[in-house]
């Protein structure tokens, strides 16, 4: 059965094919409402599927918003788009989401494609990783900001859109702050990959605040931002420690993500070692799956869910400029895998 065209609405409502153009792709030259109810009726009649394309040539909206993160299984990610569908629905907006394992070639595949189907704006959601593949992804968006396009950044700030960026640098500034006070004096850190931002301004804030104490980390390691890479490094860091049960004062060891502070939890459980009796640890990002998690997980507290909420607004504000700013802070949460024996 052939699919019903626009010229055979128009001709069953008795108006011009232009008319029923102007009611059913959302045209604010709208016709009389007699004219308008007919066409509708018609439309109905028929089983007319309005055209997408036609409708965003209307509007000068498609009413789309493309969203880009790492890893949607990632608890950090999923709070993200949480958020974004969100306030994405409450504007009367549609996500389209690609999740790119850290990918950056399709990454900007990704963003390619949200362009091509005229996305109204365009979220990036985390850390960016060198200059040379910002450079590329700003030539992307060049011609798509010059057609009215929006680009946000969930992360550090870059030139070609606005951000909003966590507090990643202060807020473990703040917890290596609250861990020494809380009386801890040895400390280790598990880092991410040295070349993502996040990873590094994390580990700086909390390694410069110890130094004010004439604190230095005892051993630092490095895994992916995953559970998994958590738990390699884990495994290498008890080694280099020589961390046995029951033997000493545990060391309090930064992990520059929540996810991976739960990989390295499980790895020293596989070697006997218990938290917060033999090794005591600390997250960051409070990602939803805490709640369920034993012992519970000191942290700095992210609200991630309202960060992709505001992603949202500063992409559909026509006031925001590329390189405008939001700050999400953190809040330090001290809980048992950092509680000190009596």
């Amino acid at each position: 059965m052939a699919a019903v065209r626009l010229s055979d609405v128009a001709a069953a409502a008795g108006v011009s094919q232009a008319t029923a153009s102007r009611v059913l792709n959302g045209s604010s030259r709208i016709p009389g409402e007699g004219v308008a109810d007919r066409v509708r009726a018609a439309a109905a009649d028929l089983g007319y599927i309005a055209n997408a394309q036609a409708q965003a040539l209307a509007r000068s909206s498609t009413g789309l918003i493309g969203l880009v993160v790492h890893d949607v299984a990632d608890p950090y990610f999923s709070s993200i788009v949480r958020g974004v569908q969100n306030e994405a629905r409450a504007a009367d907006k549609l996500v389209l989401l690609a999740s790119t394992e850290r990918d950056f070639a399709l990454e900007r595949q990704s963003v390619a494609t949200f362009i091509s189907h005229r996305a109204d704006a365009i979220i990036l959601a985390g850390s960016r990783q060198s200059g040379d593949l910002d450079r590329a992804l700003e030539q992307e968006f060049a011609a798509y900001r010059d057609n009215g396009g929006r680009v946000v950044v969930i992360g550090q700030p870059v030139p070609f859109a606005s951000a909003v960026e966590p507090e990643n640098f202060a807020a473990s500034a703040a917890l290596a702050q609250a861990l020494h006070e809380h009386g801890h004096r040895r400390f280790a850190i598990i880092g991410g990959p040295g070349n993502i931002r996040t990873s590094t301004d994390r580990r700086n804030g909390f390694v410069e605040t110890l130094c004010t104490h004439g604190l230095t980390p005892e051993i630092e390691v490095a895994g992916d931002f995953s559970r998994d890479g958590g738990y390699s490094a884990a495994r290498r860091l008890a080694a280099a420690l020589e961390l046995s049960p029951g033997h000493g004062t545990p060391p309090c060891v930064f992990a520059v993500t929540d996810v991976m502070a739960i990989g390295a939890i499980a790895a020293w459980r596989e070697l006997g070692l218990s938290v917060p009796e033999d090794v005591c640890v600390a997250g960051f990002d409070d990602i939803p799956t805490l709640r369920d998690h034993s012992p519970s997980l000191t942290t700095v507290a992210l609200s991630l869910v309202d960060i992709g909420e505001r992603a949202v607004q500063l992409a559909l504000d026509p006031q925001s400029r590329p390189g405008s700013r939001e700050w999400a802070p953190g809040t330090v949460v001290l809980r048992r895998s950092t509680a000190l024996n009596s």
